[in-house]
């Protein structure tokens, strides 16, 4: 409910400008998303969509368009086609950073326009119920004697927010991080269904995205990288710090444009 309303909030300001500035869409306006539908970008452009759509802001259609593909690179590209319009924007990552950082595109954070920064949401480690890892420490204690010894899923690239969560907690451990075995998913659900199907050990992902799972039964989360303890579904779960490891990280969004998009 708290993002929920976050999104609200921030649907009004993108849509509410002094009378002399505003602009009026004339035709409709996709909300691009760099990952398959499930997951918590995904989720992000419907949750706007359908604000938008309930409190009536826009005259025009708005419609959310996945393009997953190229750890986001699918979506960047589409949106640099259409340089100054409006009527394209694009739910942002930290991969718009990552994968110029990594050499994986040309295009950087200099190639968008900043339209709204919208939330934070802290990143959760995964398993099945079933696994033999009951804890953060039973994960510590895999990865300190073989990194390679568990399959870590994530979405949307390698160097994405997620990979580098799982980074962070192997750097803190004194670990190799180098030596980590990762799979890159178009998907944070396509990751999560590849877990519970049982071909990797461990997922990174936003905590969002598994709390269904979570309530089920299906997954257990072994830590969290948050400042404190999360609620509903997670409120019995152990920061990372609380496990003694000083691990505090998270993946923002954010809505961005085009480049060349006048102030209104």
């Amino acid at each position: 409910m708290r993002i929920r309303n976050t999104l609200a909030a921030c649907a009004l300001v993108l849509l509410t400008a002094p009378v002399h500035a505003q602009w009026k869409p004339e035709r409709n306006v996709e909300i691009v998303v760099p990952s398959a539908p499930g997951g918590s970008n995904d989720k992000t452009a419907r949750s706007v969509e359908r604000i938008i759509h309930d409190k009536r802001l826009m005259a025009a259609t708005l419609t959310v368009v996945n393009k997953p593909g190229g750890g986001n690179a699918m979506t960047m590209n589409y949106l640099n086609q259409h340089s100054g319009d409006g009527h394209y924007v694009m739910v942002g990552t930290p991969t718009i950073l990552s994968n110029h950082i990594i050499g994986a595109s040309a295009l950087n954070y200099t190639d968008f326009t900043p339209i709204a920064s919208l939330f934070n949401e802290y990143i959760v480690f995964a398993v099945k119920s079933d696994a033999p890892m009951k804890s953060g420490r039973d994960l510590i204690e895999r990865l300190k004697k073989d990194p390679k010894s568990v399959s870590i899923g994530f979405a949307t690239a390698l160097g994405s927010h997620n990979h580098i969560a799982a980074g962070l907690l192997a750097k803190a451990i004194g670990g190799d991080v180098r030596g980590l075995k990762v799979v890159a998913f178009k998907g944070s659900s396509e990751a999560i269904g590849a877990l519970l199907g049982g071909h990797i050990d461990l997922v990174t992902t936003a905590a969002g995205n598994v709390a269904d799972q979570v309530e089920a039964g299906k997954l257990r989360i072994v830590g969290v990288a948050a400042s404190q303890r999360l609620t509903g579904p997670y409120a019995a779960v152990p920061t990372w710090k609380e496990q003694g490891v000083n691990v505090v990280f998270g993946g923002w969004r954010s809505i961005m444009g085009p480049k060349g998009m006048s102030a209104p």
